[in-house]
């Protein structure tokens, strides 16, 4: 489905069922008080879209099974998200539980079909990793979890999702979403009577960056794949990788498509430099505007020829990814490619990578970021020339230092 009509439906329909499962959950209370969960058998994980945020979310995981190392993980996601939590290997994937938004039709009924497995497993707390989504507060509530983690609005205007939360955590725009991550899990052991959740210091060593092994036969599959393509990148000095695509969830996160062309360009200059251009296969046309604009051999278009376990193979051969801010720049962040990346819209201080092998453009304009958790990251802005003043010049003249060390 459309992102703009899920947006729709998430506002139109989740705003009066927020509110009357709110007044259902008052009315139960009257009866019987919450328990609150110390030791939990199952622990359920709500992340439907944001596949970028999984790779972020690996801090949390690996610091639930530190401290509830008996519990049984499960995960919620979009089927077409499904792969990201996959590679990451945190939970057995028979406890991956997909719903398939591909249509009206098709979400209904595997929403239902999800709710009905997770009543099965009865599980003891589910810990809703969306900032302000309805649905998910819902899926939260209909699952039968005793307790709700989650991010709660407290004194904010607007962003209404109910009052279904047993662990009210409050979400922090200044800090980094993994933090913010990491504070859902501390709220199950914190004191019941600390408002608001999570009065403690996120330490540094729990930010985790999570690894890939690629085995060689992998290398060798892939690198015989781009062969087929242009038999010489097996002579390559090195593999530039070009994402000139952003999700349709925030499509201002775009550097200019005319940037990447001229500056294909000018990395073509160095000799035994070979550009392959990634995206899906949706993405497939700007990828086709950019090779046909370059027109060099050199120049690879490998959009939407990928699986997302090849990819990240990709990743692992190449030297270099220049990208906007979009999920391939967590993905990359589990291997050694030495990756930059355009921000502009959205804030690196939030949503900036973790790894160390990053370098970030940043324009800092007045207006930026411009898109958030607090405006369901729907910007008025129809020019984003936060990212259109990051020069190829710039840009080029830091990916050249890279190229000459690999030298």
């Amino acid at each position: 489905m459309n992102i703009d009509f899920m947006r729709l439906i998430d506002r139109r329909f989740g705003v009066p069922i927020c509110f009357f499962l709110s007044c259902v959950h008052r009315l139960r209370r009257i009866f019987s008080k919450p328990v609150l969960i110390k030791n939990p058998g199952k622990i359920l994980f709500i992340e439907l879209s944001e596949m970028g945020s999984m790779v972020l979310a690996y801090p949390l995981f690996e610091k639930t099974k530190e401290l509830f190392p008996g519990a049984k993980l499960y995960f919620l996601t979009f089927k077409e998200s499904r792969y990201t939590i996959d590679v990451l290997d945190v939970l057995p994937h028979e406890n991956v539980i997909t719903i398939n938004n591909s249509n009206f039709f098709a979400f209904l009924l595997t929403t239902i079909n999800a709710l009905w497995k997770l009543r099965k497993e009865k599980i003891s707390i589910a810990i809703d990793m969306e900032l302000f989504a309805r649905f998910t507060s819902i899926l939260s509530y209909l699952s039968s979890a005793k307790n709700r983690v989650g991010y709660f609005r407290f004194h904010s205007e607007g962003l209404y999702r109910g009052n279904l939360l047993t662990h009210k955590v409050a979400f922090n725009p200044h800090i980094h979403i993994s933090h913010n991550l990491l504070n859902l899990i501390y709220a199950v052991i914190s004191p019941q009577q600390d408002v608001p959740f999570t009065k403690k210091v996120v330490e540094k060593k729990d930010i985790i960056v999570p690894r890939l092994k690629v085995s060689e036969s992998a290398w060798d599959k892939i690198l015989a794949k781009l062969g087929k393509e242009n038999e010489d990148i097996t002579k390559a000095g090195a593999i530039i990788l070009l994402n000139p695509n952003a999700s349709d969830i925030i499509p201002i996160r775009r550097w200019p498509l005319e940037n990447y062309v001229e500056l294909a360009k000018l990395l073509l200059s160095h000799k035994d430099v070979y550009i392959v251009i990634t995206g899906t296969s949706k993405e497939r046309r700007d990828a086709d505007v950019v090779c046909e604009a370059v027109d060099s051999e050199r120049c690879i278009n490998f959009a939407g020829k990928t699986t997302f376990s090849e990819l990240m193979d990709l990743y692992s051969i190449s030297d270099i990814l220049i990208t906007n801010d979009s999920g391939p720049v967590h993905f990359s962040a589990m291997t050694d490619i030495k990756t930059f990346v355009f921000f502009g819209p959205e804030t690196p201080l939030l949503y900036g990578p973790l790894a160390e092998n990053c370098h970030v453009f940043y324009s800092d304009y007045a207006c930026s970021p411009c898109v958030s958790a607090f405006n369901n990251r729907k910007s008025a802005c129809k020019d984003n020339r936060c990212l259109k003043s990051i020069s190829v010049t710039e840009v080029y003249s830091k990916v050249k230092k890279s190229l000459s060390s690999k030298d």
